[in-house]
């Protein structure tokens, strides 16, 4: 400070600022201490603001922390940032717990872990309840020069933007502008007696024409501009901005790596700074690609947005029911440009055994693509059995569709039939239809008696009404449910000949006009009055699944 000069005087604005402060920063470091842990191992965090809205960033950059961490023994853990009342959202941090619970993705500590003393050695992990520790290394910075109080109020700093704006030049508080930066001790404590509101800000020992550089762990070396704005790191009520809280947190918590959003590639001089004023080593950084689409009305891309993209929420894909190893198998593929060619390699193998590197992340925007998305739920899908794809439904149908579950899951060897007939058990190769659990109850809606939102229309009868009751008729004359297939195919041939549809196929191949059709439209005829849908997989099967009362009643329903 250009009028407190001198220690004791610093020492004494630092009394008047913080007189409730009496531990020392040295306190903090012993308490926690650096972790010991495997050689190479990193300490990495998911640390978002309680808002309630968990989008796909969110998962993206957590999965690359999980991994990243997990990789070499490390530790990943659950940080809230609430230092920003106004945005926090009743019930917030349940949502994100449970979010980042269903996608498989584990915390070793952290916000949740409040019972749990091993797994809370660094906490508390909500910023608000971490004041008193900001407080002590801010004293410290008071009693260095390196932080001053600031009495400006919002009129006088927004006329001093609007004359910044006006002279064209970098609008904030710093240089000249940084009118409470030469205040003296007197002035401070005159100010404080008459009540005035203030914060405390940094004095930056940046350089209008100084440079930082720094490697980003996935962008590889970045040069950006000095910090040299004396950036408030105390609120009017006492609390740390982001900035100041992060660069403590992450210090304390003892975290290594830092993953986050390219959005804030331009905030690492400001944290540049900090680090280096509080004498912290820094941890490294990545700076993830951005999550872009294609926009089909400019034909180009742009970033996901909230408001345009409902699949940017994450609450899109599990009220939906994606797979949480589909999600992550996707978004691997996004994040480490080998993965998909490992995988496809060692279909078999653990994806957590994928060599997971920042080096290999994307340094430009990565293409969200759903198509994509959904042809690897395809895949992946068709490699689990039954009794996993029961299990996954199942727990999805009762927290989604809780009344619904109780009709879907009322016969578990009728479920698990549906489940080895769509997805091909048994077969040579697998049948792919199924895609996420709404999905795949609207695929298999007709084995049940009410209606599914998102279903199908029924299909239409291509014969006429008297032809159509004569066929099904005859059908269920003839039928025995204890006739295998070859039995009961041959039966409908047999009704082939009996209404002039041929039952030979080369017989109605070579002379189409002698016949009303052939035994495929007589099959389609039974399909579409038994299910609705004049495509669906083979038929015998369906109507065995089924049982033969609730056969006998579609059909006789389609003949009204």
């Amino acid at each position: 400070m250009e009028n407190i000069n001198n220690s004791e005087d610093l020492k004494k604005l630092a009394d008047l600022l913080f007189p409730d402060v009496t531990n020392t920063p040295g306190f903090y470091e012993e308490k926690y201490p650096y972790r010991k842990l495997p050689s190479k191992a990193e300490v990495t965090r998911m640390a978002p603001s309680p808002t309630g809205f968990m989008h796909l960033g969110n998962l993206y950059s957590a999965l690359a922390d999980e991994r990243i961490a997990h990789k070499k023994g490390g530790v990943f853990y659950l940080r809230i940032e609430d230092t920003d009342e106004k945005r926090k959202v009743d019930g917030a941090v349940e949502t994100i717990i449970n979010v980042m619970k269903y996608f498989n993705i584990e915390f070793d500590e952290g916000a949740g872990f409040e019972d749990n003393t091993e797994n809370n050695i660094y906490g508390p992990y909500f910023q608000r309840q971490r004041v008193e520790i900001y407080h002590t290394y801010v004293k410290e910075l008071v009693t260095k020069g390196l932080a001053y109080p600031c009495f400006c109020t919002e009129e006088e700093l927004e006329k001093t933007r609007q004359q910044q704006d006006a002279d064209k030049i970098l609008t904030g508080y710093y240089g000249e502008y940084a009118t409470c930066r030469s205040l003296s001790f007197d002035e401070i404590q005159e100010n404080i007696k008459a009540g005035k509101e203030y914060v405390i800000r940094l004095r930056s020992q940046g350089s209008p024409d100084g440079e930082i550089i720094f490697k980003d762990s996935i962008k590889g070396e970045v040069k950006l501009p000095e910090n040299i704005h004396d950036i408030v790191l105390l609120k009017k009520d006492g609390v740390p901005t982001y900035h100041f809280a992060h660069a403590i947190d992450d210090h304390l918590m003892r975290t290594t790596m830092v993953i986050r959003g390219g959005e804030w590639l331009a905030s690492v001089p400001i944290h540049y700074e900090l680090f280096h004023i509080l004498g912290f080593k820094m941890p490294s950084y990545g700076h993830t690609a951005l999550l872009m689409k294609f926009d089909e009305e400019t034909g180009g891309k742009r970033k996901l947005s909230k408001r345009k993209d409902p699949e940017l929420s994450l609450d899109y894909y599990r009220k939906d029911g994606y797979h949480p190893y589909c999600m992550k198998v996707y978004l691997l593929t996004l994040l480490n440009s080998n993965f998909e060619e490992w995988h496809e390699k060692f279909p078999d193998k653990d994806i957590n055994e994928f060599p997971f590197s920042t080096s290999k992340m994307s340094q430009s925007g990565a293409l969200f693509d759903k198509d994509k998305l959904h042809n690897i739920c395809k895949n992946e899908l068709s490699a689990l059995s039954e009794y996993e794809m029961y299990d996954f439904l199942y727990d999805w149908a009762k927290e989604h569709e809780p009344e619904k579950c109780k009709t879907w899951f009322a016969d578990k060897e009728k479920m698990l039939g549906i489940l080895r007939l769509y997805m091909g058990i048994g077969m040579k190769r697998r049948r792919k239809d199924f895609i996420y659990a709404r999905q795949v109850f609207q695929l298999v809606s007709y084995f049940f008696d009410f209606e599914e939102e998102g279903q199908q229309e029924k299909d239409s009868f291509r014969f006429d009404n008297e032809t159509v009751k004569a066929v099904l008729d005859e059908y269920l004359a003839t039928y025995s449910h204890s006739d295998d297939n070859s039995a009961w195919f041959n039966k409908l041939k047999d009704i082939a000949d009996k209404f002039g549809f041929a039952s030979d196929m080369k017989a109605f191949k070579k002379e189409p006009e002698k016949y009303k059709g052939n035994v495929s439209d007589i099959a389609e005829i039974v399909r579409i009055a038994i299910t609705g849908r004049a495509n669906t997989p083979d038929l015998w099967t369906i109507v065995h699944v089924m049982g033969e009362e609730q056969m006998t009643g579609r059909i006789k329903e389609a003949m009204l």
